[in-house]
């Protein structure tokens, strides 16, 4: 389990690096649509492939971001949290993946070793770290923290609606709407004894 500190601090951009494989972040139309109930049922059957495809190299496997938070609007895409034992280890698992049709657009060795993995069809984008990883603990605290306070789940839906509007891709989007994520993430640190 990581230390309290690793789970409350937050994360930024490491300056002057690129970490999209493949060049620029792509450019994309950012939408936010009404939150589809279809979505749980969705990540369940993902989950499936992605155990069958990985075996026992899937170590865990998590339904993150804001589709997976009944009511909330967000943009139309699945977003899950893969741990596996070495995220540096790519030979393990991105051939499986690939198989799947995923594939491999983010590498930040910096940031937990983070590799992220893109499916076009359904839209998904799967995070991929490390046993303990401070970054999922955090993911998953959100998660929770907004399925049951919909005072926050309101503003964050409006933050993430905000955001939106102009940003051409997902970083700039992020941007747009981190001071608010920072802090609600105070308010979930605060109970769960983190700070």
């Amino acid at each position: 389990m990581p230390a309290p500190d690793d789970i409350v601090a937050h994360h930024d951009p490491k300056p002057g690096f690129n970490p999209w494989v493949r060049g620029a972040a792509p450019r994309e139309t950012l939408e936010i649509v009404a939150y589809d109930p279809t979505w749980p049922a969705l990540f369940e059957q993902l989950a499936a492939d992605l155990r069958t495809a990985l075996g026992p190299i899937a170590l865990r496997i998590d339904h993150i971001g804001s589709s997976a938070v009944p009511g909330l609007a967000a943009k139309p895409v699945i977003d899950i949290d893969l741990t596996v034992a070495d995220p540096t280890a790519e030979q393990r698992y991105v051939p499986g993946l690939a198989a799947l049709g995923y594939d491999l657009v983010i590498r930040e060795p910096h940031w937990h070793q983070h590799r992220c993995l893109r499916l076009e069809q359904p839209r998904v984008n799967l995070h991929v770290f490390g046993p303990d990883c401070p970054e999922n603990i955090r993911h998953v605290l959100f998660r929770d923290w907004l399925r049951h306070h919909a005072d926050d789940r309101l503003r964050y839906e409006r933050a993430k609606q905000a955001a939106a509007i102009g940003a051409h891709d997902v970083m700039q989007y992020n941007l747009n709407k981190q001071a608010v994520i920072r802090d609600i993430y105070a308010r979930v640190f605060a109970a769960a004894g983190l700070t």
